[in-house]
């Protein structure tokens, strides 16, 4: 998806503090001297899926979401585990997620899709917008002090993996079985947040552009399902049909069945059956991503035309001064009243997105 939201000076990558988190993607390359063995590439496969599990489940569905309840112990379990997959604490991780979910595709989201592919990918991340945690959108968990110090000491759970790593398949274990692996969890999570808004299907009216997609699920542990998210978040199961792949939903279950966690969340049959785009309920999320697109169109040809008309006015010299006043008004009131059309349609597309927001909080 092209970018249609402008970004500030804060959205713009800071290389030098992110430095670390690139040369990270280069640690693998080591490879190619300490060889690539069996024992590396089975910790590699088992490190990625299990990490993912306890992203899905802890930090995802758990934390953020809360779609479910756990004993303070498992609590910490899950919040630990989350930690191994080095993307920060339960706190930081669930208070930006609750953001996302709160300005979905708008210029307050946080990884927004309409601020380009890039930028909600991994661009956001590397900014300095996002590094700081704001624990009033996570006051339930903050009151935990194993949470607010595996907050603080975040690096704890990936320096286990890699010890483990390393003990159990050597130099490759390390580079392969830890680095690698780590790497593809990233990006197999930030998939979510960048192709599963622009790749897959809408099943649900959502105010946001989320996607259902086979693709990322397979790569997420179920995650892929991220319209069906959207529409009932509070829902530990996101694949709402059996056919829908949702191995973390699967987990859970048994987890359940072991007493290890509690009251699992799934969507009703009238939660399933609402909001459906194919039987002509208003798709309020694509409406306001074309406008936006719309109304970044008309920002930037009025910014070309006006450039156009004064260079090329001006090139006549000074005899046809009159003529270019002429030609500017008419363009200025022909901008205004375009501009002036697409801002209230924004308008009254964001009002009904809020008014669904909140409809949905109540339910």
């Amino acid at each position: 998806m092209a970018r249609t939201i402008p970004r500030t000076a804060q959205d713009q990558a800071n290389w030098a503090r992110s430095a670390p988190f690139l040369a990270f993607h280069l640690v693998p390359l080591l490879a190619l001297w300490t060889g690539v063995t069996r024992e590396a590439v089975v910790f590699a496969v088992v490190a990625y899926i299990v990490r993912m599990f306890f992203i899905t489940a802890g930090y995802h569905r758990y934390f953020s979401h809360r779609s479910f309840k756990a004993p303070r112990v498992v609590q910490a379990l899950l919040a630990f585990g989350g930690t191994t997959a080095l993307q920060k604490g339960p706190l930081w991780w669930a208070a930006n997620h609750r953001a996302h979910h709160r300005f979905s595709d708008t210029d307050q989201d946080v990884h927004s899709p309409l601020m380009g592919f890039w930028y909600s990918h991994i661009g956001w991340i590397m900014s300095d917008r996002h590094t700081a945690t704001d624990l009033n959108a996570v006051k339930d968990l903050a009151r935990f002090p194993e949470l607010r110090f595996l907050e603080r000491f975040d690096w704890i759970g990936g320096v286990v993996v890699a010890t483990a790593s390393f003990l159990v398949a050597g130099w490759s274990g390390l580079v392969v079985g830890f680095f690698l692996s780590t790497v593809a969890l990233w990006h197999g999570t930030f998939t979510v947040n960048s192709l599963a808004h622009v790749m897959g299907r809408r099943r649900y009216a959502t105010t946001d552009t989320s996607r259902n997609s086979v693709i990322v699920a397979f790569l997420t542990g179920g995650e892929g399902w991220h319209n069906n998210h959207h529409h009932y978040p509070s829902s530990a199961r996101q694949g709402f049909f059996w056919w829908e792949l949702d191995p973390t939903w699967y987990v859970l279950r048994v987890m359940a069945a072991l007493h290890l966690v509690r009251d699992l969340r799934e969507p009703s049959s009238e939660v399933r059956s609402a909001s459906l785009v194919r039987t002509g309920c208003l798709d309020v999320g694509m409406v306001r991503a074309h406008w936006t697109k719309a109304a970044a169109a008309v920002a930037s040809s009025r910014v070309t035309l006006g450039h156009s008309v004064h260079d090329g006015v001006a090139s006549v010299g000074e005899a046809l001064a009159g003529t270019r006043a002429g030609i500017e008004a008419k363009l200025a009131a022909e901008r205004e009243t375009l501009e002036a059309g697409v801002a209230s349609s924004l308008v009254a597309v964001d009002a009904y997105a809020r008014l669904l927001r909140q409809g949905r909080r109540s339910a």
